[in-house]
Order: structure tokens, then C-alpha cells, then sequence
């Protein structure tokens, strides 16, 4: 029976749990540099084989999200969620016996990046879509900064065990916890779409609120179908920036940056902790907002920011500075997921957000992969990461006129139908 008056809707305890199941997952995946020293001294392997591992996982990361995106759409996400949380719970428990090299790269890379590619970005959001048509921004800001809750939580978590209890013991606990707490949630709340509980999403129906748009007809959008849309190519060009200024080129050199000026690594951990801290809350307010005024101006925006900030950081001076940079790079460091997730949504329709978003995100994850690479070359040419970063600025505000220029309409499709979910009649389009 469907939630009325007071009752909480179904679709916020589906949150909920695939809030901490991602916040877990997302967690997993960034552990991986707490135990490189402790390899190293175990094993004696050098800094650069255990970095192929870490590289690894960073790539099937980004190659798994339009598979798992497309399974998602088909099988229904809870399915992939299950299975992706299981094969990541077993590659941590596994990587705490290795004892050869290709090891590593077997569980801490191969087993730990499908898993958590599988319980990423893609899963997440097309479980959201289904669920909610109200508060979409809001929902997909709550999602992202799960992501970046978990990175928050779990590596001092994998930290502490470690000086506790060693690193393998470290990769045991960890691999538990994923197993007693997010394959339950998992099993127990999260459901693929709100007719299993006889509801509609949360949302459907209602008024419009501001900034809403028209929903698009139910069915899918094949990969194929949406490249022939230029929104398509607008929202992947977009989140392809947004992956060279942020995991890859931020993320990856702001530490040897801050040590080419002097910074301690203190300074600039500390510069990262603000950063994340700001990732929460600027992801979380950036689906707030696309709620209230829409979603192009504020994706917009938000690049615009991104480019100025990138610029202030060449003028760093001290480590009040650079921590003003981290706070304001870390509020739109995943502000632009909200928005980009949810014109997804509204253009192609809530059942084709996993295969397209899984598209997307690996367009993020090539730009990650780029601006890792660039930032080296360039500081490997020119002894300074000026242009890197100056180059980074130049993307970001190119990226403000492709966000404007997106049309957020739905597409124009025969509604298909939409695949029957286990043990439910086929919905029609």
C-alpha cells in the first residue's frame, strides 16, 4: 500500500541503506596507500610495483562503470550491488594472506576495483532514479557525499587497525565489517524499483517545484540512441574535466605541489582533510540547490568556481592560504555529480541513468587517467606544475559554456518496456 500523510516513504529507507553501503565501499576502495609502506617492509617490494596494483584498481574502476551501469539497468541495481559487495568484501579478506606480488595485484587491484566500480557512481545512481523523482538533486548529493564520507571514515579506520593490529589484521576487520553490515542492508532494504513494494517513486505526481522539468516517458535510452543527442556528449566532455582537475590532477600531485613551496606533508594532509570535509558538505548543498534553481546554471557555475580556485592556487602563500583553497575546491570538488547525474535522469529517463551515467563516469575516469599523467609530464618538463594547473583552469572554464549549452528536454522515443523485475509484471512504457 502505497505511503501517505506522515508515513516515511520507502524510498528514503533504500537511501539510507545504499548510503552506508556505498560510504563503506567508496571507503575500500581509497585504503589501498595505508598499506603500501607496511608491504614494503614486510616484503620489500619497491614503490612502483605496489603503485601498478593501486593503478589497477584505479582502471577497472572506471572500465566497470558502464558495464555494471548496463546490468544495473537490466537486472536491477540491487542485484549488482549484492554481488559487487560480496566480490569486494572477498578481495579485502584476501588481500590480507598475500605473499607474492601478483597477489596484490589479484586481490587489492582486480577484485577490490570491480568490486568497488560495482557499487560506484552508476549502481548508485540508477537505483536513486528509480526511487525518486522529488528531491532528485538533493538524493544524488546525499550519494556522492556518501563517497566522500567513506573515504573520510574507512581510511583512519584501516589506519588505526593497522597500528593495532598489523596490516593484515587491518584487511580482515575491514573485510568483516563490509560483509556483517553492507550484505544485509543490502539484502534486507535496498529493492530495484517501488512497485516491488507496491509504491510509486517518491515525488511522481506532485507539482512541479522550481527548476523541474517535464519527466521523460518511462522505457530506456539505449548507449547507442543517446550519442546522437549532443547532451549525451556535453555531460561526458563535462564530467571528463571534472576528472583531470579533480582525482587526477588535484588529488594525485596537491601534496607534491605543496612540498615544491615549502608546505610540510602535515600542511598538505591537513589542506586534504579540509577538502574532504568540504566534499560532504558542498555535495549535499549542490543537490539542494539543483532542486531549487535547476541544474545547467549551477553545473555551470560550479566550473567556474573550479577555475578560479585552480588559478588562486598559483598565488598560495601560506598554509592559511592554501587551507582557503582546499575549502573552496573541496565545496565543488563533487558538487557537479548532482547535477550531472540528474540531467542524466531527466533527459534519457530513470531507467537508462546506470548504462549512460556508467558512460559518463568512464569519461570522468579518462580524465582522471589524464590529468594524473599530464601533471607528471608537465613537472617532469618544466620542473613546476604551473601549467598543469594552469591548464586544468583553462578546461574548467571551457566546461561553463558546454554545461549552459546542455538542453535539458527529454529525449523523443517510442516508450519501451521497461524489463520485468524478478517476480513482477513487465511496467509498461
Amino acid at each position: 500500500m502505497k505511503a501517505s500523510g506522515s508515513k516515511l516513504h520507502y524510498a528514503w529507507v533504500v537511501l539510507g541503506a545504499l548510503v552506508v553501503v556505498m560510504l563503506l565501499a567508496s571507503g575500500l576502495r581509497a585504503i589501498f596507500g595505508v598499506y603500501i609502506k607496511p608491504m614494503e617492509a614486510t616484503f620489500g617490494w619497491d614503490r612502483a610495483s605496489l603503485s601498478g596494483a593501486a593503478a589497477l584498481s584505479l582502471l577497472l574502476l572506471g572500465a566497470a562503470g558502464p558495464i555494471v551501469g548496463w546490468l544495473a539497468d537490466r537486472w536491477g541495481p540491487q542485484r549488482v550491488i549484492l554481488l559487487s559487495t560480496i566480490l569486494l568484501g572477498i578481495g579485502t579478506l584476501l588481500s590480507s594472506r598475500v605473499t607474492a606480488l601478483w597477489h596484490v595485484y589479484i586481490t587489492a587491484g582486480l577484485l577490490m576495483g570491480l568490486g568497488a566500480g560495482g557499487v560506484g557512481m552508476s549502481t548508485g545512481a540508477a537505483l536513486a532514479a528509480r526511487w525518486f523523482e522529488g528531491r532528485r538533486g538533493l538524493v544524488m548529493g546525499l550519494v556522492g557525499g556518501a563517497m566522500s564520507a567513506g573515504q573520510l571514515i574507512v581510511v583512519p579506520l584501516a589506519v588505526w587497525f593497522t597500528l593495532i593490529y598489523g596490516w593484515r589484521q587491518s584487511f580482515v576487520w575491514l573485510g568483516l565489517i563490509l560483509f556483517v553490515v553492507a550484505v544485509p542492508l543490502t539484502l534486507l532494504f535496498i529493492r530495484d524499483d517501488p512497485a516491488q513494494k507496491g509504491l510509486k517513486a517518491y515525488g511522481a505526481g506532485r507539482a512541479a517545484a522550481a527548476g523541474a522539468m517535464p519527466a521523460a516517458p518511462e522505457g530506456r535510452t539505449s548507449v547507442a540512441d543517446a550519442m546522437q543527442v549532443p547532451a549525451f556528449w556535453l555531460l561526458a566532455a563535462t564530467f571528463f574535466i571534472c576528472g583531470y582537475t579533480s582525482n587526477g590532477l588535484v588529488l594525485t600531485h596537491l601534496v607534491p605541489h605543496a612540498a615544491e613551496h615549502g608546505f610540510s606533508e602535515m600542511n598538505a594532509a591537513q589542506a586534504l582533510g579540509v577538502m574532504g570535509a568540504m566534499n560532504i558538505l558542498g555535495t549535499v548543498a549542490s543537490g539542494w540547490i539543483c532542486d531549487r534553481f535547476g541544474r545547467k546554471g549551477p553545473l555551470a557555475f560550479y566550473y567556474g568556481v573550479r577555475g578560479l580556485s585552480l588559478v588562486f592556487l598559483l598565488y598560495v602563500w601560506n598554509v592559511p592560504s592554501l587551507h582557503i583553497f582546499a575549502a573552496i575546491f573541496g565545496l565543488n570538488y563533487i558538487s557537479t555529480v548532482p547535477p550531472t547525474t540528474t540531467l542524466t535522469a531527466n533527459i534519457f529517463g530513470r531507467y537508462s541513468v546506470g548504462a549512460l551515467s556508467g558512460w559518463i563516469y568512464f569519461s570522468h575516469q579518462v580524465g582522471s587517467a589524464l590529468g594524473a599523467a599530464a601533471g607528471g609530464w608537465i613537472f617532469q618538463s618544466t620542473g613546476s606544475y604551473s601549467w598543469a594547473f594552469i591548464s586544468a583552469a583553462l578546461l574548467a572554464f571551457l566546461a561553463v559554456p558546454m554545461a549552459l549549452a546542455i538542453k535539458e528536454v527529454p529525449v523523443t522515443r517510442t516508450p519501451s518496456p521497461t524489463p520485468a523485475l524478478a517476480g513482477l509484471p513487465a511496467i509498461a512504457g
